[in-house]
């Protein structure tokens, strides 16, 4: 699948995560649904997990950029595509990953150590068909994922934002939803979880609002793997959300 240029423009890419500019070349703000923590590998396994795959499973952030870029160029094959946005370290991208060796599984993490610990994991599940991306999410389904290209999209305990000045950052909002949704392909799925019992109300009313999706609150998955941000939630006494949605237009 081959880079998707800006339509404006034909042949010419758009602008990198955080380098737009305004029409008279100031730099103009984004609103991230993310913050960029530490890149310091702490732990050995994530040692041993970005010495032993990085080179074969991370796609670098400079790489999006090349002409022609594709895809199954990384992964070595064409095959139905899943994205992960935000897998954290890894937990449910391994079994998950492990259970679907027919798809390709894009998992977009921005924190290094957690990228480095999800490649052990994978390594350790016995799968080979998962590669990380740490460009952004909003930016890479807008500009590198075609319409109709995706097969899933899995959301597992995107943070909350739980501040209401913050809200804004959230991932789950009327843009986002109707972009990821236009890439799915028909019949595909939107899965999402949750220990935010506002955050899920507010995805079901955008997303019930999304004319391209049906779905709503399901029972919870079970094919996911409980993680450490669902311990933590449940620990704190919060309502975990499982919410499901396809594409039907």
């Amino acid at each position: 699948m081959a880079l998707v240029n800006d339509q404006q423009h034909p042949g010419v890419r758009p602008a990198r995560p955080h380098t737009k500019v305004t029409d008279d070349g100031r730099r103009q703000r984004e609103v991230l649904t993310y913050a960029r923590r530490g890149s310091r590998l702490s732990s050995p396994r994530q040692q041993r997990g970005w010495e032993t795959y990085a080179e074969r499973w991370v796609i670098p952030d400079d790489a999006v950029d090349e002409p022609g870029f594709a895809w199954s160029d990384w992964f070595g094959r064409e095959a139905p595509l899943i994205v992960e946005i935000g897998g954290g370290v890894g937990e449910a991208t391994a079994a998950l990953a492990a259970a679907r060796p027919s798809y390709d599984i894009l998992s977009l993490e921005v924190w290094v150590p957690g990228v480095a610990e999800s490649m052990w994991r994978v390594g350790e599940a016995g799968a080979s068909n998962v590669r990380f991306c740490s460009v952004d999410a909003v930016w890479t389904f807008e500009h590198l994922l075609a319409e109709g290209s995706v097969a899933e999209v899995w959301t597992f305990f995107p943070d909350p934002w739980h501040k209401t000045r913050h809200h804004k950052r959230r991932l789950v909002n009327e843009d986002n939803a109707r972009l990821i949704a236009s890439r799915l392909a028909p019949g595909g799925s939107w899965r999402l979880a949750t220990d935010w019992l506002e955050y899920a109300e507010q995805m079901r009313e955008v997303l019930d609002a999304e004319a391209t999706l049906e779905g709503g609150v399901v029972e919870r998955w079970g094919e996911r793997p409980v993680t450490k941000f669902e311990r933590k939630g449940v620990a704190k006494e919060r309502t975990i959300t499982d919410l499901a949605y396809r594409r039907v237009t």
